[in-house]
């Protein structure tokens, strides 16, 4: 198999003498970045190879077998291995179950919807499904609406476990039925006649006072996000104590909220009654009987397709999507857990899902399909994780081979450009690189994984992995910057 040809000539290239041409050192400019940024060699993991693997011995090369810690590069282990197992057509449906009768209006009954792990359910697909509902001339419940979040199997978590920022959205945890990402979009918008600023919450979370307007001031906008002086620690209120400089014109913040299991209770909730609904019971956690389950559901909310998830996933780093597809693969893909347990649930037709039922298909995929070798340590499949890692090697396999593949545009498509979009789009090149890397970063992690074009017109796979206490710093980030610039000019 080639990938395993390509690893077995890249461990040669290491070898001393193994090769008539010499593996070269770290650039000197690059070199230099990293005494600036006071970042030892020791610290750093780089490899450089042809994409097309046209050519067995490495560019660059160095540390590249030495596992380490990727940041949210490890997604594209997750994605990459969704598109070759599910294909790029692959989508999520959100069945509805109907249980009654319609009658004036009234649904004497209960409603459900089965989360099924859907990365983007997000408010306005949210709307669109209770908008259907109300199509099938149902305006008030007399019952309850029950939310099944049976299909993955994901332990609560404290959103401040992982670095204390409970409140940022990407500390969201995964969840079957996974609603706007758990989080509160405030938009803020300055009204000078009133002299205050309108203040929209989305989605409405039911049982939540908010405050719809903050006082305007008249100093420059800065960190308008201090000067608000938010409150967010009682679950049932979110209020400011501060003021909005009109300067800022119109801004959106959003936020996870404090209480993020009752949240898509609230969500649900909140937006039934502020689309005119009527609900006599409540909205409450259940599973979907049996009997129901196994029949045809009365309607259906589908995803986009994997394709196009991935790109959120990858260009925007989102982390909570990424932990959706990697939950999906062992949802889908795990076998049961013994001979006689059963091999799907009545209600999808798919088997449960688990962080471990996932890391052991994934596991068993890149066996297969990339090397029997250099097998990534998994956490959650996001990278946002201090036990995930993986050499710079590794990383380089799994390109070539997804370069190869016939979804490779859609991999490919689906990383930031450099200084166009997504996480690159700030980024720095003196010698106007254009490159497709995936980024990652945490706190003593910074990473860079794709594709370089260089000025040949030759195209590379670059690697480039840094774990030290200096990673986070602004000089760390000129290191990769000098990089990618060095590849691209390869004339």
């Amino acid at each position: 198999m080639l990938p395993s040809i390509l690893r077995v000539l890249l461990l040669c290239a290491l070898c001393s003498g193994a090769v008539a041409a010499p593996v070269a050192a770290i650039p000197v400019e690059v070199d230099a970045a990293l005494a600036r940024a006071k970042i030892p060699r020791d610290a750093v993991a780089l490899l450089v190879v042809d994409a097309d693997g046209s050519n067995a011995v490495p560019r660059l090369s160095h540390r590249a077998q030495a596992p380490m810690n990727p940041a949210s590069v490890m997604k594209l282990v997750t994605t990459y291995a969704a598109l070759d197992l599910l294909g790029p057509a692959y989508a999520w449906n959100t069945p509805v179950y109907v249980d009654g009768a319609v009658r004036d209006g009234t649904l004497t009954g209960n409603v459900y919807i089965k989360g099924q792990g859907d990365p983007k359910l997000v408010l306005e697909r949210l709307w669109l499904l209770l908008r259907r509902l109300q199509g099938l001339g149902i305006r008030q419940i007399a019952g309850d609406i029950v939310l099944d979040r049976s299909a993955l199997d994901v332990p609560d978590t404290d959103p401040a476990s992982f670095d204390g920022e409970p409140l940022r959205p990407y500390n969201a945890s995964p969840d079957a039925l996974l609603i706007n990402y758990k989080s509160v979009v405030m938009t803020f918008t300055p009204d000078r006649g009133s002299n205050a600023a309108q203040v929209q919450f989305d989605p409405p979370l039911y049982g939540v006072l908010t405050q719809n307007t903050v006082p305007l001031s008249n100093a420059e906008c800065g960190d308008y996000r201090a000067a608000l002086k938010a409150d967010f620690s009682d679950a049932s209120r979110i209020r400011f104590a501060g003021s909005y400089a009109a300067d800022c014109g119109e801004k959106v913040w959003p936020v996870a909220y404090a209480e993020p299991r009752s949240y898509a209770l609230r969500a649900v909730q909140g937006l039934w009654l502020d689309m005119g609904g009527k609900l006599t019971g409540n909205v409450r956690y259940g599973t979907v009987p049996a009997p129901l389950a196994a029949g045809k559901p009365t309607l259906e909310s589908t995803s986009a397709p994997l394709a196009e998830i991935i790109r959120d996933i990858n260009k925007f780093s989102n982390n909570v999507m990424a932990q959706q597809v990697f939950l999906t693969l062992g949802r889908v893909l795990a076998p049961p857990a013994d001979a006689s347990a059963p091999a799907t649930d009545a209600a999808s037709g798919m088997s449960g899902g688990s962080f471990i039922a996932s890391r052991a298909v994934i596991q068993r995929w890149w066996k297969d399909r990339i090397s029997t070798e250099d097998v990534p340590v998994l956490d959650n499949g996001s990278g946002l994780s201090r036990n995930e890692r993986i050499s710079a090697q590794g990383l380089a396999l799994l390109l070539q081979k997804a370069y190869r593949s016939p979804t490779m545009p859609e991999l490919m498509s689906s990383l930031p450009l450099t200084g166009v979009d997504g996480t690159l789009k700030r980024f720095k090149s003196k010698a106007m690189a254009s490159a497709h890397l995936k980024t990652g970063s945490l706190s003593n992690v910074i990473a860079r994984a794709g594709y370089v074009d260089g000025a040949s017109g030759k195209r590379y796979i670059l690697v480039a992995l840094i774990n030290h206490a200096n990673a986070s710093t602004d000089a760390a980030r000129t290191v990769m910057e000098t990089l990618v610039d060095w590849v691209a000019k390869d004339n």
